[in-house]
């Protein structure tokens, strides 16, 4: 069999005819020759912060210890370090790292960045159609009567047709490459913002499952305090029975009983509404979750800590790197805007058939074509074009205002934590220091009271400053492990360079 000419599906051959090759290799040359440069500026990447540190003084080698205390041990800043990918797991905690991954796999937030990553990312491939010529294939059959065709006393008659039209609007501007430009700038945006979702995600599910830890540990503190309240009301009230002791004392014992024992319900209460957000963070219902216990003791507080350099912290931070998307887009609005003002150019050209009878269509002498050319000049729009112009400027200048506002505040972000770092090492070791002496003292003042040489009014307050020395040990315990976390927040959390949506993948299915 004799090879047959290609043509496209439900065409007939006839359609690859020369005029029609013609018509297309004429728009393609013409296209290739008359599409010049893109008006508008030209959008470059902002230039790394002129600053060389975070804070105004040094960073100190090493943070402040506490000997002997858990969560205790000093930190060394290791400058000119990125924070690791999957840096929760620095932290040492099995049931951290499940919570973490859990969450970046099943959280509809999670969900929703992909969503709109996706959308973006066909918008783009929607936009770059515009590039091309648009290809269109019609057919249709009309009824006409005789006065239709101008021959009065004729008889209604059927007009058939097919063909194929072409058309193609020259970017001599380039306002349709900025078009795709900008959705391009979009989509970068979206790829940006879900890097920062599971950034902020893991920075949220690690901070409260500290908090967790903390809240279910000043429980615990909190009852045995309330015991030892217990105890000693149980003893002045036995010595109230043999007349050691008066009534005001054994209800002064009471009501610091009573007092301590009203703690407790706040505290279950916090801790309820943590394990709640957990949930919710998981992807989980919180009748659904089923969160194994978290202890502090558990948890181990990273020593080694990365300080990226201020130079890198704008191309690590997945907001300061989506604010900068957002000047792009900015950018290529302006040149969208620009290229409006300027002349159109379209060609169009069309072949096809036209008969009276359907068996007639391609053949000889039904042959039908056509090549145009459209030029559109925009003369009075009522100032609606250079208005829109002055509007996408402001906006650019808006997006640039907006990107120093991200930098500055990240800057901030990393100054704040790295300060409170330093600060919360010596914090911890002064609240050790003073729990040791409130313990000391209350062990003293108890075997005082029971030799007669001390009354219970200095029990009571001997035992209310071990209660508030040792809740505050365990909160400072919390603070220097939640700003460790907050310091892979604030320094990008790793991302840069990773695919978070193959992560997101590859977790789903492991799980």
């Amino acid at each position: 069999m004799a090879n047959q000419p290609c043509a496209a599906p439900g065409i007939s051959p006839a359609l690859s005819s020369r005029p029609l090759r013609r018509s297309l290799i004429a728009t393609a040359l013409i296209a290739a020759l008359l599409s010049g440069c893109a008006v508008g500026p030209q959008f470059r990447a902002p230039a790394a912060p002129d600053t060389g540190a975070y804070l105004p003084d040094a960073l100190p080698a090493t943070t402040a210890d506490a000997a002997g205390t858990p969560t205790g041990d000093a930190q060394r800043f290791l400058e000119g370090t990125s924070a690791p990918q999957r840096w929760w797991t620095s932290f040492g905690n099995e049931e951290l790292d499940r919570r973490v991954e859990q969450a970046l796999a099943h959280s509809p937030t999670v969900a929703s960045a992909q969503a709109a990553l996706r959308q973006a990312q066909e918008n783009v491939a929607a936009a770059r159609g515009s590039l091309f010529p648009a290809i269109d294939a019609n057919a249709g059959a009309a009824r006409s009567n005789g006065l239709a065709a101008g021959t009065p006393g004729a008889s209604p008659f059927t007009v058939y047709n097919a063909g194929v039209g072409i058309s193609y609007t020259l970017d001599l501007f380039g306002g349709v490459r900025r078009g795709v430009e900008a959705q391009s700038a979009l989509a970068d945006l979206q790829r940006y913002q879900l890097e920062g979702t599971y950034l902020s995600l893991a920075a949220n599910v690690a901070t409260t499952s500290i908090l967790e830890a903390s809240l279910r540990e000043q429980i615990r503190a909190t009852e045995e305090i309330v015991d030892l309240y217990r105890q000693q009301y149980e003893l002045t009230r036995a010595q109230s029975d043999i007349g050691a002791k008066s009534m005001a004392d054994v209800l002064v014992a009471q009501s610091q009983m009573a007092t301590a024992s009203a703690q407790l319900p706040e505290l279950r209460k916090a801790l309820a509404r943590t394990q709640n957000q957990l949930a919710v963070y998981l992807g989980r219902f919180p009748s659904e979750s089923q969160l194994a216990a978290l202890e502090l003791d558990a948890i181990t507080l990273p020593t080694d800590l990365p300080v990226s350099l201020p130079s890198t912290l704008v191309r690590e931070r997945p907001d300061i790197r989506a604010a900068e998307a957002q000047l792009h887009q900015a950018t290529a609005q302006v040149g969208i805007a620009t290229a409006n003002l300027f002349p159109t150019i379209t060609l169009s050209g069309s072949y096809g058939s036209q008969a009276t009878s359907g068996g007639d269509l391609f053949g000889s002498g039904s042959e039908a074509w056509s090549l145009g050319l459209n030029l559109l000049q925009p003369i009075f729009r009522g100032g609606t074009l250079r208005a829109q112009k002055r509007a996408a400027e402001a906006g650019l200048d808006r997006a640039a205002a907006d990107y120093r506002t991200t930098v500055l505040t990240a800057f901030q972000n990393v100054a704040d934590v790295l300060r409170a770092l330093e600060l919360d090492a010596a914090g911890l070791r002064a609240q050790a220091e003073a729990e040791q002496a409130t313990r000391s003292s209350l062990d003293l003042v108890r075997v005082q009271y029971d030799d007669g040489a001390a009354n219970y009014l200095q029990v009571i307050d001997a035992t209310r400053l071990y209660q508030q020395a040792r809740i505050a040990v365990i909160q400072a315990r919390a603070a220097r492990l939640t700003n460790t976390a907050a310091l892979y927040a604030a320094l990008g959390g790793g991302w840069r360079g990773t695919d978070a949506s193959a992560f997101a993948d590859a977790q789903t299915i492991s799980n």
